[in-house]
């Protein structure tokens, strides 16, 4: 009967063992929903092709479409952004890409053919079509 007892005890010790490694473990639950990893936004080229765009009533001209839809702005026309009737012109030095796509501009009765729209601008003319006068 002593050998009865041995397995028995061993047993019981096993079963306590068991019992406070489970009972030394703790499961933590979070309430809510986990947080959204952070998207990426897109990944725009470096290419140059000029759009105007606009977002509460404010006109900005972007390098390219993909930089100014990643900005939170809608394209409203492809090119630069021209002046409003009654907008300031730059003062100090506008800057031009130098690019070669010729338009006719008017000034008054003056008509001027430009290297291309950003120049006739910022020399305060108007583009009334693409192309040399």
């Amino acid at each position: 009967m002593i050998g009865l007892r041995k397995p028995a005890a061993r047993r019981a010790t096993g079963l306590i063992a068991g019992l406070l490694v489970l009972s030394s473990c703790t499961v933590v639950v979070e309430e809510g929903r986990p947080p959204r990893p952070d998207r990426p936004g897109p990944v725009c080229t470096r290419e140059y092709d000029p759009v105007c765009a606009e977002r509460f009533g404010e006109r900005q001209t972007f390098s390219n479409a993909c930089l100014a839809e990643s900005a939170g702005f809608r394209i409203v026309r492809y090119g630069e952004c021209r002046r409003r009737p009654n907008e300031p012109r730059p003062e100090d030095g506008t800057f031009c890409p130098k690019i070669y796509d010729p338009v006719c501009a008017r000034r008054g009765p003056e008509f001027k053919t430009f290297g291309n729209e950003c120049l006739a601008d910022a020399a305060g003319y108007r583009v009334i079509q693409n192309g040399p006068c």
